[in-house]
């Protein structure tokens, strides 16, 4: 018999009744019933329930072990008597009779339970993470995570893509965080950066004549947290793709997504939809209009839209958003449907919401019911329109008797983001947001530049290396800013239930072209030369079209796993502050490493 197990404690069923079989695991709950001690032994895969007799000469020793103590048991397998059948659990028709007791490991007092997973604080979950794993849902969310990145290589090797690794020990790439710095003890005075992405190392494999690439590729920004975001590392499927338009990238990606969400789709132990391929393109400005973000929730049935004109009509009176439109400003509304029968503080609490939450003047609203003529407004603006203005306008948002409008009014960014928010924020009070789906679209056509306002000029809005669409012929026409503004890109995001999980774009691949749209927003050939001489030189020397993407790892699986943060599908995450307060990093270095580094510390005063 093997030294430790037979079987592991998921394995056993009625099959196996009147074997003597060896377990071991972690003893993850004891009960003591009438004399009998019960176990219940847990391992990777799975628990199965021990008994043990007061006259068993290891009943003293397994009676005072404590909880997540791991130990080896031996004996003969039992049914269990019907009333204590578990139909819940894998093995819970058997039990094991515990002839033999070895004590693996003891437990000390935990600092958290396993057992019943409550909440607990994030910090003590972080110090002591390995005890944290043990828990089912986390355990699970790992397994979770590794069998879709197992998915996803397997469904890139049969596209016929290869599978690379890039340098970690790198130059800076233009990805536009900020990097991590690794000093050279060999360089004095350099420094290497972490890879922001793969990015110019992927396209310079196409440069030299590989076909298609992908990796599960890390990368390192250091960037705050957030609930979708990692500090300090996140892993990415990085792709790239010769002579290919964004279609071919679309359709190259669409079934690695779609095929690895319906594999996994019931992890949750819900069935739970996939938007079937190929998934729907929204260009960017009618994102903006129509949901107020470019990752908008389309499990959210509201479309918003531009009312401003019907605020500036003859006879209404609402002066407010008459001067902001007037300013230049806009009006957007945000559809409420179905909400007749809502009191007076349904809409009061979400204009206390827009105040709160974000900083906004307010939300100003419009109920619309059906009357003796016809749809009438009421609630506390409604009565400076005109009727036929409110029907003309209840028709352009596309509502009906017992919806209502909200309205985000100024300047146009500041109303396109309080617009999204709005939307969002009306999605889950009216319960609109269905949790059994996944909705995917792709964001396209973005613009290839924006107005940096606090610089007064041009610059690149999305990333500066993607081909413009119609290529040199459309910059070279680009005589004013304003035409400038208008040029779109190949630039693509991909986005589900309201998470973008990645952008990519067709590179620009030619120098002349390259050069070009970097005067445009200001930079000279020399700056070009400078910051990306590896990849520009390249080109150089004969550069396929080609492009590419790189969905998240970590957002895939937080999604799948059902997760509200990203740290639940990582194994070892820092915490807000990128720290590792399991491993106690960053740490300080002594003062010998420092001098053979040729580095001295300039801290800032306390």
């Amino acid at each position: 018999m093997h030294a430790y197990r037979t079987h592991n404690c998921n394995e056993l069923r009625s099959d196996n009744v009147g074997e003597t079989v060896r377990l071991s695991g972690w003893v993850h709950r004891k009960r003591d019933h009438g004399g009998l001690l019960f176990i219940d032994l847990r391992d990777h895969f799975g628990l199965t329930q021990c008994v043990i007799e007061p006259e068993n000469k290891h009943f003293a020793v397994l009676e005072r072990l404590r909880v997540e103590s791991v130990i080896t048991v031996s004996g003969k397998l039992v049914d269990r008597l019907a009333d204590a059948k578990n139909k819940n659990l894998p093995t819970g028709d058997i039990e094991l009779v515990v002839a033999d007791l070895e004590v693996q490991s003891r437990a000390e007092e935990l600092p958290l339970p396993v057992f019943g997973e409550p909440d607990y604080p994030e910090d003590i979950r972080l110090k002591y993470r390995y005890l944290d794993l043990r828990r089912q849902k986390l355990h699970n969310n790992i397994i979770l995570r590794g069998q879709v990145i197992n998915s996803i290589r397997t469904r890139m090797i049969a596209q016929g893509f290869n599978e690379f690794q890039t340098p970690i020990l790198t130059a800076s790439s233009p990805e536009g965080a900020r990097d991590f710095l690794v000093p050279s003890r060999l360089n004095p005075g350099k420094f290497y950066a972490l890879p922001q992405a793969p990015q110019q190392f992927k396209q310079l494999l196409m440069v030299s004549g590989f076909d298609k690439y992908f990796q599960i590729a890390p990368c390192f920004r250091d960037e705050d947290a957030r609930a979708d975001r990692s500090p300090g590392e996140f892993y990415q499927l990085d792709m790239e793709m010769s002579f290919a338009t964004q279609e071919d990238v679309f359709a190259a990606i669409e079934p690695v997504m779609a095929g690895v969400f319906e594999e996994f789709a019931a992890h949750t132990g819900k069935t739970r939809k996939v938007t079937q391929t190929p998934f729907p393109r929204i260009a960017y400005k009618d994102s903006m209009l129509k949901y107020g973000n470019d990752k908008p929730d389309l499990r959210i049935d509201i479309i918003c839209s531009d009312v401003s004109e019907f605020f500036i009509e003859d006879g209404v009176e609402f002066k407010a958003f008459q001067g902001i439109v007037k300013g230049g400003g806009t009006v957007r509304a945000i559809p409420a449907p179905n909400t007749k029968d809502k009191p007076r503080s349904f809409f009061d609490k979400m204009n206390g919401w827009a105040q709160r939450e974000m900083q906004a003047p307010g939300l100003g609203y419009i109920r619309f019911e059906q009357g003796e003529n016809g749809l009438e407004g009421k609630g506390p603006i409604a009565k400076f329109f005109p009727a036929d203005v409110l029907v003309r306008m209840a028709a352009h948002a596309g509502i009906g008797d017992g919806d209502a409008l909200f309205f985000a009014a100024g300047k146009e960014v500041d109303a396109v983001k309080l617009t999204g928010a709005a939307r969002a924020e009306i999605g889950r009070q009216l319960d609109m947001i269905d949790e059994d789906v996944f909705k995917f679209c792709w964001i396209v056509d973005f613009p290839m530049f924006e107005w940096d306002e606090d610089n007064k000029k041009i610059d690149f809005s999305h990333n500066p290396f993607s081909m413009p669409q119609g290529g040199m012929e459309i910059l070279q026409s680009a005589d004013t800013d304003v035409k400038k503004l208008d040029i779109l890109a190949y630039q693509y995001d991909i986005v589900c239930n309201g998470i973008e999980l990645s952008s990519g774009a067709i590179r620009n691949h030619r120098p002349d072209i390259m050069y070009k749209a970097f005067a445009m927003a200001g930079y000279d050939r020399d700056a070009v030369d400078s910051e990306f001489s590896g990849m520009i030189t390249a080109f150089k020397y004969g550069a396929p079209p080609h492009g590419g993407i790189a969905p998240g790892i970590d957002r895939m699986v937080m999604l799948l796993a059902g997760a509200d943060n990203i740290r639940e599908v990582i194994v070892f995450p820092m915490n807000g502050s990128a720290q590792d307060l399991m491993m106690n990093a960053p740490a300080e270095v002594p003062a010998k490493a420092l001098r053979e580094l040729h580095l001295r510390l300039d801290l800032p005063k306390e």
